[in-house]
């Protein structure tokens, strides 16, 4: 089939998203239907999308805390304008006290850094044609491109020791920020990612946690300005000699 113009990736991702004019979205269907590498894409696009909703959906929908609700009151009379103003004054003291209360909730380390790395891992890791999308042959420009992307210089720690080659890396969306994912592979097939982010845990520097979910297991950490997860479906005491093979080599 001819296209007015070639089928890009921006068209994959805007077709996931329901952002074509549907002439364009029927080119993009009849390109599909001729290439069976970009269904994988897609399907992709579209785990990682449900990935993310169930994530942050679940948040979104929490109710606001008490301390932020605005109740509507009736009209009132020219007298009470003084009354009013010594609420606003009681308010603006309440809201400095209840400060402290609103932080407590804002997310950390295991919301920004640690649950988006499994997800991420569990649509990535079983990719067949596109698991990445800058290969290990080309190292010094990913590690340019995602360094740029982040804003802050990247090191792709080496994992040859313990049998894992790099296979490549990804940028990725990571709340209200990018994220890098590398990717590694032993000669059995079996993969591990490291996710990578900036402004984790208003970068206080913290030791390895683990989180285990949906048969992936995760140890993550903050080191300065740049948070660290890396996940796999391997054991727990494996993943974690990893995670100090990394660390180390970050550090060297």
């Amino acid at each position: 089939m001819n296209y007015r113009t070639p089928i890009t990736e921006a068209d994959l991702h805007a077709y996931v998203d329901g952002q074509l004019n549907p002439e364009r979205r029927q080119e993009v269907a009849a390109y599909l239907a001729e290439n069976p590498g970009a269904v994988a894409q897609v399907k992709s696009y579209r785990d990682f999308n449900q990935g993310l909703r169930a994530l942050y959906d679940p948040v979104l929908s929490e109710p606001l805390p008490p301390q932020l609700r605005v109740t509507p009151r009736p009209r009132r009379r020219p007298w009470r304008v003084a009354a009013v103003f010594g609420w606003v004054a009681l308010g603006a003291v309440l809201g400095w006290v209840l400060k402290p209360a609103v932080l407590s909730v804002e997310p950390g380390p295991r919301q920004l850094l640690a649950q988006p790395a499994v997800y991420a891992h569990r649509v990535f890791a079983v990719e067949k044609l596109h698991p990445v999308e800058v290969t290990a042959e080309d190292e010094q420009h990913l590690v340019k491109w995602l360094s740029r992307r982040l804003e802050t210089p990247l090191k792709v720690p080496s994992l040859a020791a313990q049998g894992y080659a790099l296979v490549g890396g990804r940028l990725l969306p990571s709340t209200d920020l990018m994220a890098a994912q590398f990717m590694y592979q032993k000669p059995n097939g079996r993969r591990i990612t490291l996710y990578i982010r900036r402004g984790v845990g208003s970068n206080v520097t913290s030791g390895f946690s683990y989180l285990h979910a949906d048969s992936v297991g995760t140890f993550y950490w903050v080191d300065g300005p740049l948070g660290y997860a890396l996940s796999g479906d391997v054991d727990k005491p494996e993943l974690l000699a990893l995670a100090r093979a990394v660390y180390q080599s970050l550090t060297d």
